[in-house]
């Protein structure tokens, strides 16, 4: 019976995550680093930074990606990814100042160090 409902409740979330796709007009989608590390940060960077029939945010637990589809004629990756960081959270383009990431449950402060905006990233490469 679990199962079943587990099935149900699966279906139903894919269900409205591609009806909520499909409302999106002058779609385009781009893939970005965000950091974070758990459920609650999917929750908090999804919520951040989706706007109904405008931006849709699909934030991976493990792999830090997200898939941000959007309005083209309505908004942009910097609007989402600027609101993404006043939620706390950091990007390859923008960084939460140091109150908004403190303001984060402490199970969602990820390395800030290791985790930087993939500018940092790559100055540490070169």
């Amino acid at each position: 019976m679990k199962l079943l409902i587990n099935s149900v409740m699966t279906i139903a979330l894919l269900f409205s995550i591609t009806f909520a796709s499909a409302q999106i007009k002058n779609k385009k989608t781009e893939t970005v680093k965000i950091s974070g590390n758990c459920e609650m940060c999917k929750k908090n960077i999804e919520k951040a930074g989706n706007l109904k029939k405008v931006a849709l945010v699909e934030w991976d637990v493990d792999s830090k990606m997200a898939k941000i589809t959007y309005d083209s004629a309505k908004t942009n990756p910097d609007e989402i990814l600027s609101r993404i960081a006043q939620a706390g959270y950091d990007s390859e383009k923008f960084s939460a100042t140091e109150e908004q990431y403190k303001k984060l449950h402490t199970c969602c402060q990820y390395d800030r160090d290791s985790a930087g905006t993939i500018e940092k990233e790559d100055k540490k490469h070169h």
